[in-house]
């Protein structure tokens, strides 16, 4: 129970060669001229990984809210991600110098000749928007940082004081990031083109990023057992966690269909540009592969419970999500700062020095404490799980 993660010096090599190769190609982006490309892909990559981060803690804190038994003996693995909230900060920091190259609103005087623009401009300004991003960050990291200490509080001296407190905070944090995310989905994408506009676009990008974030520690977790951590991990685990992917991948499916219907058959050309970029003028690939992967695939294979039990069937589902995450945010930044599909060493270099940051950062945060919030007082429920099917 008390067993760490051992981090190898190869690992961590591996990460800091593609983090290495993240840093080559933005610096080969700018000097070659591909400013507002390198700044999407920059903008790209953080929200994605930001949006896993933040999935996977509000996962963590719907797990204390409902007080679910089953989930107790994986909470760390999400736990271990607040460190690179705090890089994710720091990322954003770097983000803000790129402002002026991907956001129109943020032009000096673009507001001047243009009427929308003037309009938005007490919401849409330079100096709100750091703010609010400022807030939000201070926010998350100071919620999720207290909920970690308190759960290694519970570890030395057990008792429900500190369970309660996580789970009081837990539901501070669930209501802050519900309001908070989706006016980072306005401010970060959504405001990429200030003239368009729908209600339900961030309220998506909020449940794909719990969707993608519960993904991400359904694989993280099964990777850890394969490496010889969780090793009482069963199949009614594996259940239930893809029962979240399941239950995910219907609403983020319902809410794509409600957004294009409602959009589609209101036929107004303010609200019809978006989809017709994405649909008719060269995204057709990315547009109909969002879909595709986002929703149908898992629906259709998770159906099967044997799969859906099956650790190496499950892994293959999160890695087709992830793609299909990215494809969602390339679809929203790309078509609007770019206007045209493109994919080459800048899309596949930058989102590999994140992928190695992220990595790195996330391994080294669980190699600090126990792999098992050993205090739990949920814990025994959660080694013991047993499907009620499988009992008769």
């Amino acid at each position: 129970m008390d067993k760490k993660l051992y981090v190898s010096r190869s690992f961590k090599n591996i990460m800091i060669v593609l983090i290495i190769l993240g840093l080559a190609a933005v610096a080969t982006g700018f000097i070659t001229g591909a400013t507002t490309r390198t700044w999407a892909n920059l903008l790209l990559e953080n929200f994605f990984f930001l949006s896993i981060t933040l999935g996977a803690l509000f996962w963590m804190a719907i797990q204390a809210v409902t007080n679910s038994g089953w989930s107790a003996a994986f909470v760390r693995v999400p736990q271990a991600m607040v460190s690179y909230l705090i890089v994710a900060a720091i990322l954003w920091i770097v983000l803000f110098f790129g402002i002026p190259n991907l956001f129109l609103w943020a032009r000096h005087g673009a507001d001047l000749h243009d009427a929308a623009l003037a309009h938005k401009s007490p919401y849409l300004n330079v100096p709100f928007f750091i703010i609010r991003i400022t807030v939000f960050f201070v926010l998350w990291i100071f919620l999720v940082w207290r909920i970690r200490k308190l759960s290694q509080k519970e570890d030395q001296i057990g008792g429900m004081v500190s369970f309660n407190k996580i789970e009081l905070l837990s539901k501070v944090f669930i209501f802050v990031l519900a309001i908070s995310f989706v006016f980072v989905g306005i401010d970060w994408l959504m405001s990429l083109d200030a003239h368009w506009f729908s209600t339900l676009f961030a309220v998506k990008f909020f449940i794909s990023a719990f969707y993608h974030g519960s993904a991400f520690i359904l694989g993280a977790v099964i990777i850890l057992n394969k490496l010889g951590y969780f090793p009482f991990l069963n199949k009614d685990h594996l259940h239930n966690f893809s029962k979240y992917i399941f239950m995910l991948s219907i609403m983020w499916g319902y809410m794509w269909f409600v957004q294009y219907l409602l959009i589609w058959f209101g036929n107004i050309p303010e609200e019809t540009v978006y989809f017709h970029m994405r649909r008719v003028e060269g995204f057709q690939g990315f547009f109909y592969a969002e879909i595709f992967i986002n929703w149908l695939f898992p629906f259709l294979f998770l159906m099967w419970n044997r799969l859906a039990k099956n650790a190496n069937a499950l892994l293959i589902t999160v890695a087709v999500l992830f793609v299909g995450q990215w494809i969602e945010i390339y679809n929203a930044i790309i078509a609007e700062t770019v206007h045209k599909v493109v994919f080459g060493y800048l899309e596949i270099g930058v989102f590999v020095g994140f992928a190695g940051l992220f990595l790195l950062i996330g391994a080294i945060s669980l190699s600090k404490h126990p792999m098992v919030a050993r205090n739990h007082p949920y814990l025994e429920e959660s080694f013991s799980l047993e499907d009620y099917k499988d009992k008769y």
